[in-house]
């Protein structure tokens, strides 16, 4: 890593008390990322829906009457420090959502970059998280899914690729294969990968073969190495205090593999 890399100390997964589960003002955020050294910050809090399905995961993200205050508070943010501070959307994929995504987050709302979330496989009006899979059946079709927003071409970056790992103990061919896929179409759109430092924070997993992050996984990360993936490492903070701490955590195990991270965000180009 060169130089000018190492001075670069960056996160755009953030999240703010909008979400329901996380605490703070984007402003406690972008102090605290001053604090420790920021040199850009991004804001991506769980996208709204239109208000006509506004029962779609409503306990976890803001409502669209919440865009306007959330922008508002974010740039009064970005006024505080000598950094840039983005403004962005972290979404789910529904390909019914598209145009809700293009034309209004990225379009009417003027989100800076949408982030690809994929917490959830979507059938119809329910929702099964991907740390709680039971069946390969819905995995398969979570992955086949998922690939589909990838290839939408929306999305700035892919957060916790490896999430799924949450529901599965052990590393298998099956699930080197479908990594492999959901790798490969990231490198087909040029789409980074995100190494994420939230994952390196919750209780571990005990396994035959030792203690493990339930994400980030490695054999995921080493498949990603090998097939020359982008990477980017974020916080996915939820807490002021964990806004570029994660972000460093993150970054550190990047260089187990070899990555060097992309630190400049590909944004909105409406």
């Amino acid at each position: 890593m060169n130089e000018t890399n190492r001075m670069q100390i960056t996160n755009y997964h953030t999240h703010t008390f909008l979400c329901n589960h996380a605490d703070g003002l984007p402003s406690d955020y972008v102090l605290q990322a001053k604090k420790d050294g920021c040199t850009q910050l991004g804001f991506s809090d769980h996208c709204p829906y239109p208000v006509s399905d506004d029962d779609y995961w409503k306990n976890i993200r803001m409502k669209e009457e919440d865009v306007s205050f959330y922008r508002t508070e974010v740039q009064k943010a970005a006024s505080l420090v000598d950094f840039p501070v983005k403004c962005g959307f972290e979404c789910e994929w529904d390909e019914k959502y598209a145009s809700w995504y293009k034309d209004m987050l990225l379009g009417e709302f003027g989100a800076d970059y949408l982030v690809l979330g994929s917490h959830w496989l979507t059938r119809g009006k329910e929702h099964l998280y991907a740390a709680e899979f039971s069946s390969r059946k819905d995995f398969h079709t979570y992955v086949d899914q998922t690939i589909s927003g990838i290839q939408s071409g929306l999305f700035a970056f892919y957060a916790h690729p490896d999430l799924f790992m949450r529901s599965f103990v052990d590393w298998d061919d099956d699930l080197a294969c479908c990594s492999a896929a959901l790798i490969d179409a990231a490198v087909g759109m040029k789409l980074p990968l995100e190494i994420n430092g939230l994952g390196m924070q919750r209780e571990v997993l005990h396994t035959k073969k030792g203690i493990r992050y339930q994400y980030p996984y490695d054999e995921f990360w080493q498949l990603a190495a090998e097939k020359n993936a982008e990477v980017i490492c974020n916080s996915d903070a939820h807490s002021p205090s964990d806004v570029i701490r994660n972000a460093l955590a993150a970054r550190k195990y990047a260089e187990k593999f070899g990555f060097t991270p992309v630190f400049q965000l590909k944004t909105n180009a409406l």
